[in-house]
């Protein structure tokens, strides 16, 4: 299965609670001083879910484009079972 790459409005993906209790905020400044010297190495993976897409994997580098002012976010779309 190949993944497509897609780029996403930050606004449009949904981050679950569970998901949510595992960040790390040094970890989010970690990752946008990266991004900065860098650009974002590895796109998040999110699942379709109607109008929006959750978060499947990606939570500090979604944090980290947020934190840096970013309004779009590099993602795949995978299929994934809901929780």
């Amino acid at each position: 299965m190949v993944l497509k790459r897609q780029v996403l409005a930050i606004q449009d993906v949904y981050v679950p609670v569970k998901r949510r209790q595992t960040l790390d905020q040094q970890k989010v400044e970690a990752l946008a001083e990266s991004m900065i010297e860098k650009g974002q190495e590895a796109p998040i993976l999110v699942r379709p879910d109607g109008q929006r897409f959750v978060l499947v994997e990606g939570l500090h580098r979604l944090e980290a484009c947020r934190a840096l002012g970013e309004i779009t976010v590099p993602a795949y779309l995978v299929q994934a079972r809901k929780h």
